[in-house]
């Protein structure tokens, strides 16, 4: 891991400074939450809010709302900010979008959240819905940029199959798509072909190859279970674990780094684990109990993923062979969680293929490489829409 080597600017402190003409004397409704802050901690909030050439007339909150406090899946009721008595519209209640009543008299919308990198995490889904309300209501959209902080020089995982669009899934995209959210922006005006005024701020000094904590910005978690860039890493794969009955370390200290059951021989499994000799990864038996979320309150066995070079390793490996062995060494315990015949793995995977194949037996390492294919294709694919070398 390299130190930081500078501290770069984000698309909030170019929109401030060289870029004020884009909001000066307008209407802002502004998408944001805790991560929308400065390399001085700043919030995007106080910033608008107190700018004299800046009408801050709306918030929209996402998933976890407006400061983060909320856990996953939770509703997320409309407020008013007291302090500047501007409304809060929820994106993340009654509707995922903005509706044409909450973008009445605005006249450009900023979305400024920082994202993880993985195609399932929902503030992706936020800015899609967003924009495609935006262009509905004519009304001109903003985009600050911000890092990839997992990097965005890679690619990995299968791209989702558009009958498994969902909130976890609203574009095909692959399961690591290594680009920033200004870049998705631009991909996502181009190929759903929004008729929108779109306007990416992009950062200044980021370049691919980074990672978060060498680009000299403080780590603010995006959400509730997202508390370091570790997390991050290890999210794109271990995120898969949602999908089944192993708990995947909500209602713990490591949330997406511990993995368990009340079922798992911890010892058994950590052995099996690192058998494989992964890249980039060791697996450590733990025992711990989660106190909200899958199995709350009751004991857990299992493995901690250690990430030993994070720059070889590929965490969507590493979530399908977590996977993989638990099928195979507790076939009598592990299972896909089911809801009145949906699969809420199909739409973390976004395909039914995935599922199917693991249960049938096929190697994750024949898995693996069809998703080189998928991988490789997307690379392709997004060339014309990335900002930064």
């Amino acid at each position: 891991m390299n130190p930081p080597s500078h501290t770069m600017q984000v698309g909030l402190s170019i929109l401030l400074g060289e870029r004020l003409a884009l909001v000066k004397g307008r209407s802002v409704g502004l998408i944001t939450n805790q991560t929308g802050v400065d390399a001085q901690l700043r919030s995007n909030v106080l910033l608008f809010a107190e700018h004299p050439h800046v009408e801050l007339a709306a918030l929209f909150s996402p998933e976890h709302g407006i400061w983060g406090t909320v856990q996953n899946g939770a509703h997320i009721a409309p407020a008013i900010d007291k302090q500047r008595q501007i409304p809060i519209h929820s994106l993340y209640g009654e509707t995922r979008q903005p509706t044409p009543e909450m973008l009445a008299g605005i006249d450009v919308v900023v979305y400024d959240i920082q994202d993880v990198g993985a195609r399932f995490y929902t503030f992706v889904s936020t800015l899609l819905l967003a924009m495609k309300a935006a262009a509905a209501s004519n009304v001109d959209f903003i985009l600050l940029d911000r890092p990839n902080p997992i990097c965005g020089d890679r690619v990995e995982g299968n791209t989702l199959q558009p009958a498994f669009q969902s909130f976890v899934g609203q574009h095909s995209l692959p399961i690591r798509h290594g680009m920033t959210v200004g870049e998705l922006a631009r991909l996502f005006k181009a190929e759903l072909n929004l008729d929108l005024q779109l306007e990416v701020v992009p950062m200044h000094g980021w370049r691919r190859s980074m990672w978060y904590d060498q680009t000299g910005l403080p780590w603010v978690p995006p959400s509730p279970n997202m508390p370091t860039l570790e997390t991050a890493t290890l999210y794109p794969g271990a995120c898969l674990i949602e999908g089944t009955n192993l708990s995947e370390g909500r209602g713990t200290t490591k949330p997406f780094e511990w993995i368990g059951a009340p079922w798992i021989d911890a010892d058994r499994w950590a052995e099996t684990l690192n058998d494989l000799c992964l890249p980039g990864v060791r697996f450590r038996p733990i025992h711990f109990t989660p106190a909200f979320s899958k199995y709350a309150n009751q004991p857990c066995d299992g493995v901690q993923i250690h990430v030993t070079d994070r720059d070889v390793l590929k965490p969507t490996e590493v979530g399908l062979h977590l996977i993989e062995t638990a099928i195979r060494d507790y076939p009598d315990r592990f299972a896909f969680w089911e809801n009145r015949g949906r699969y809420f793995f199909d739409l973390l995977a976004g395909t039914a293929d995935l599922r199917s194949s693991l249960m049938a037996g096929e190697p994750s390492t024949e898995i693996l490489q069809r998703w080189e294919k998928d991988a490789a294709a997307f690379a392709n694919r997004r060339r014309r829409y990335v900002l930064y070398n």
